[in-house]
């Protein structure tokens, strides 16, 4: 019997199988497919940070409630099961890519590979560039490990070996200061190209580090990598800021407990023990015996010292034939509203309209929602630059975005030396929107300038990520926004919004009243639709009153990139509903909603994904794309999406991610035809506006 939902676990596991499909797939240029394995391996390192480390605290609280704590070891074991089977598959691609790359004179070598030359060579670089990184952790019975080891960072684990005694050591291989990857020189030949992994560097120059220390007979070395959880806790005191609770939540989260230890499956089994006694692991924690090297993340920078071939081609940005017309972006969007499509679209448009505002004698204040930003961010940067030249900047800064806590603090400070008025928003929500309002000057009135994305605010994950901006100077629009940042200062205030849908003040009752209307023309026989794209699909009561909508008739197609609880052409249940997920060389990021309203098209660019997170427990902005050329844009790249037969997947109850068919249909794959269709867009704008010109 099929359950109404699936596990979002589960799910999530058959996304990052999706993935590694990537990795397997031949199509895929051969450098790229190394890349995969790394996103596969990172994805899973969060997955265990995050998700595992949940139901693994669920385990121990819900241990009085038999019921509770046996479904959630069930879901362990079956995690456990598919994290094995895929961790199998992962490692057979492994050897068959590594055997691709030496096939086109690409070698990944160890440390008994080197040839003299490069032995010599590598002992050099050795002394000169990395042994200043080391700094062994000697293990000793007054040591607390489980206070030193860091979470989902490689270590290579020492024995030295007497005939009476074996002394452990640690050591952190220090990616963070030197590359992972080294590409040594050519030696004999200029058509072979060799790279060695750091690890194996140590490993050749181990004795190097211990011999002038330490007396030995032998030594072993072998990897290990801890994955802690993620979660820490912000006790609520009234004496502290938010800023200093985060700092110490953050210190938390370096001793936070383990959940799972990977190792080395050839690792002897007094290491192994030793491990497991000093880093206090349990049975509770996932024990997997992996392969020589851990931190496979580090391979979605994998090298390409060969030809360009073996990576896909670089996409040239596609310029905004609007944004080029005019003299500065406020024209530009006082004459139209403006969607672009990244990474299709130059990402620049974004960081000109707060530089620009920087400067610009007219505008009087910037108010701008951050999640997450580039390391070396020209936003915060204009931002600054903005407060310099007499504007006043007010930035909702979210702290807690898991894994940028620590950055964003550091902003925090940043901003706040500079004189930028910064706030962390509402303790129990998270601010999810990205949003940015300018008011400008103009005719002695304020007018306002906005943007409404479904991305952050990061120049960085913009070359990757599938995302939207509207830009639009719709007063209406622009004023309900303004309204959104006076909520987050302000959270007890009273707003009604007639244009925008805000978590978690109206989205539930929004999205089920947009729902309803489709119901209601399914059951007078007239069309009805629904057309979703997000990351996630897990919220029960919104799965619900999809299927509701199904049973009455209505039309639904789901673009869902992760986790997909939903279960779809189930009979009396989701007949009508169709779930596809598309991955590719860029992750899809964007939410949007489309209901047909009777022929009207209501359409949603969101930056909130279908879950009880983002509906009830976070700010988040939806906002409604009224310009019918804009409408017919997005229309045209959801269509394209469901036209795709080649990187699109079929989610189905047994989530084995099946291939669209494609038949005797012309190959179709989305993200390459959507880079076409924009070119052509921006092409016929362009001669558009050079005839309205004339």
């Amino acid at each position: 019997m099929i359950k109404p939902t699936m596990s979002k676990e589960l799910s999530w596991l058959s996304f990052n199988e999706r993935v590694l499909q990537e990795a397997c797939d031949e199509n895929v240029p051969l450098v790229e497919r190394v890349r995969f394995l790394g996103i596969f391996s990172s994805n899973l390192d969060e997955f265990f940070r995050v998700r595992v480390a949940e139901i693994r605290r669920a385990i121990l609280i819900d241990n009085f409630n038999q019921d509770k704590m046996q479904h959630n070891q069930t879901l362990m074991n079956l995690i456990q099961d598919k994290v094995l089977e895929l961790q199998e598959r992962f490692d057979k691609n492994y050897n068959e890519l590594m055997l691709e790359l030496a096939r086109k004179n690409i070698f990944l070598i160890n440390e008994f590979q080197l040839s003299s030359f490069h032995q010599s060579w590598l002992m050099t670089y050795f002394k000169d560039h990395l042994k200043r990184h080391i700094s062994p952790i000697i293990v000793s019975k007054n040591r607390d490990l489980t206070q030193q080891i860091s979470d989902g960072v490689t270590y290579l684990c020492i024995c030295l070996y007497t005939d009476k005694r074996r002394q452990y050591s640690l050591i952190e291989v220090p990616t963070k200061s030197v590359p992972r990857f080294v590409k040594l020189p050519a030696e004999s030949t200029k058509s072979k190209k060799h790279l060695i992994l750091l690890d194996n560097i140590i490993r050749f120059c181990a004795d190097e580090l211990f011999r002038p220390f330490f007396e030995y007979d032998d030594i072993d070395v072998y990897a290990m990598k801890l994955t802690r959880d993620a979660e820490f806790d912000i006790t609520d005191e009234l004496d502290n800021t938010q800023l200093e609770r985060m700092s110490k939540g953050l210190k938390k989260r370096l001793t936070a407990e383990p959940v799972r230890l990977v190792y080395d499956r050839e690792m002897p089994e007094h290491m192994l023990q030793m491990l497991k006694t000093r880093l206090q692991i349990s049975s509770t924690e996932f024990l997997v015996a992996g392969g020589r090297y851990h931190n496979f993340k580090d391979f979605m920078a994998f090298p390409n010292p060969s030809r360009k071939s073996l990576e896909y081609e670089k996409l040239t940005a596609i310029p905004s034939s609007l944004f080029d017309h005019y003299h500065n972006v406020f024209q530009a969007i006082a004459q139209n509203d403006i969607l672009l499509n990244y990474p299709y679209h130059k990402y620049s448009y974004v960081t000109e309209f707060i530089r620009q505002a920087a400067y610009d004698p007219a505008v009087k204040f910037i108010n701008i929602s951050l999640y997450r930003v580039a390391k070396n961010s020209r936003i915060i940067q204009s931002l600054i630059d903005a407060v310099s030249n007499g504007k006043k900047v007010m930035v909702i800064l979210e702290l807690r975005a898991r894994f940028d806590e620590e950055a964003n603090i550091e902003w925090t400070r940043k901003l706040v030396e500079a004189g930028v008025q910064v706030h962390h928003g509402i303790p129990s929500l998270k601010v999810h929107s990205k949003i940015c309002v300018i008011g400008r000057n103009e005719a002695n009135q304020t007018r306002l300038y906005c943007h409404i994305g479904s991305g952050n605010f990061n120049e960085k994950t913009a070359k990757i990520y599938t995302d939207f901006s509207l830009f639009t100077a719709n007063q209406e629009i622009a004023e309900e926004v303004q309204q959104v940042f006076h909520l987050i200062q302000h959270p007890y205030r009273q707003d009604k919004f007639n244009h925008l849908i805000v978590s978690p003040y109206n989205s539930r009752r929004s999205i089920y009243r947009l729902i309803e209307d489709e119901i209601t023309a399914a059951k007078s026989n007239k069309k009805a639709s629904i057309i979703l794209k997000v990351n996630n699909l897990v919220d029960k009561q919104l799965i619900r009153k999809l299927y509701s909508a199904s049973n009455a008739g209505v039309k639904i197609k789901l673009l869902v990139r992760g986790m997909c609880s939903l279960i779809a052409k189930v009979p009396e249940q989701s007949q009508n509903i169709e779930v596809v997920s598309i991955v590719d060389r860029f992750l899809e990021h964007s939410r949007i909603m489309v209901f047909h309203a009777g022929g009207e098209q209501k359409m949603f660019l969101s930056s909130a994904d279908w879950m009880t997170r983002n509906i009830d427990n976070r700010i988040e902005v939806s906002t409604p794309i009224y310009e019918p050329k804009l409408k017919k844009m997005l229309s045209d790249i959801l269509n394209i999406h469901f036209s795709d037969n080649t990187k699109a997947r079929i989610l189905n109850a047994e989530q084995s991610n099946p291939y669209r068919r494609r038949g005797n249909k012309k190959k179709v794959r989305s993200q390459q035809a959507i880079y076409e269709y924009l070119q052509d867009y921006e092409a016929n704008n362009a001669q558009w506006l050079n005839k309205v010109g004339e």
